[in-house]
């Protein structure tokens, strides 16, 4: 199938009608236009982003409307194409939506802001981000110094969107049981690293911009970024802002799914538009946060065996093994 056949797929069919089809239960009290809570015995699903985009709560399962499609069912993605194919024209059980409130007015979304406390060696964002997400110290040191980072409620964090202007307008809500985006607000680009950097990486995700930063280690040259897992059209033009300086390098290091391969093609056009050089950095496991969880794993894990006298060594492609210190 043609990649502008599943871009029409994606755009008529919705996350919904995939659960709906699956056996899925609406749970009305507990939804909101955002964010649309589906149920089927134990398990449950978030539907987000108008019935674009999904995740599960209870893992890190996320995606579009063919990475649901596998999801559910443990197909490939020829399959779940065709299943989403065959939704076409599906009518949704569920009344519409009645309109949303209008976004809440900057003014308002600062004060807001401005009333949360940055985080603190143990507080509830602090333990959520150094210890459950594993971003180093010094990375969190510097968001707080940058003043992106705010304590969330119950243990989960904030994290700014900021505009061309420089204006907080919304932020990333993060926990070990909650994940959206503030009430109210607009999400345009979290920014860590210099304004006038030359190279901009661009993810899904502040936790996964931090998460990059940390396994990327200092670069003065770099501003990480993260869409808060969508693309508005306020997104597409403040990273437009940004790749037209002159010698800059847009890398996309968006998730390793078909969604991370979706904005990476709109990270490259944007760099062709405007005529800066354009990198893809796929993460090695599913995103960043989780590449930055298997090596911090791996490191504590050597260190232990070190500490109790265990000579470290490496297994070669060739199944061999070799000394760490060895060349690869």
């Amino acid at each position: 199938m043609k990649r502008e056949d599943l871009e029409a797929l994606r755009a008529k069919v919705s996350c919904e009608a995939v659960l709906e089809r699956a056996g899925y239960e609406i749970d009305l009290k507990e939804s909101t236009r955002r964010a649309v809570k589906y149920r089927q015995g134990g398990n449950i699903v978030i539907v987000t982003h108008a019935g674009r985009g999904w995740f599960d709560p209870l893992s890190d399962e996320k995606g579009d409307v063919f990475g649901l499609a596998m999801f559910l069912d443990n197909i490939p993605f020829p399959s779940a194409a065709d299943a989403v194919a065959s939704l076409v024209g599906f009518q949704l059980s569920r009344p519409a939506w009645k309109p949303s409130r209008p976004s809440e007015p900057i003014e308002g979304i600062g004060e807001r802001w401005r009333s949360r406390r940055a985080p603190s060696p143990g507080s509830g964002a602090w333990r959520y981000l150094c210890w459950a997400r594993w971003i180093p110290t010094t990375i969190v040191r510097q968001a707080i110094r940058e003043g992106v980072l705010r304590e969330g409620p119950f243990g989960s964090m904030w994290a700014a969107h900021v505009d061309t202007d420089g204006r907080i307008i919304g932020w990333e809500e993060r926990g070990a049981e909650w994940r959206g985006f503030s009430t109210g607000g607009s999400k345009v680009l979290f920014r860590l690293g210099p304004s006038d950097a030359s190279r901009l990486c661009v993810t899904e995700a502040a936790i996964d911009a931090m998460s990059l930063a940390a396994l990327e280690g200092p670069r003065e040259q770099t501003l990480y970024l993260s869409t808060g897992g969508g693309w508005s059209p306020a997104t597409d033009a403040a990273l437009a802002v940004l790749a037209a300086r002159p010698g800059l390098t847009l890398v996309a290091a968006t998730d390793a799914n078909s969604q991370g391969e979706i904005y990476a093609d709109r990270l490259r056009a944007i760099a062709e538009n405007v005529g800066s050089d354009w990198q893809r950095l796929r993460p090695s496991s599913d995103d960043w946060n989780e590449v930055l969880l298997i090596r911090e794993k791996e490191n504590r894990e050597r260190t232990e065996r070190e500490s109790k006298g265990v000579p470290h060594a490496h297994r070669s492609r060739q199944g061999r093994l070799r000394p760490a210190d060895a060349v690869p």
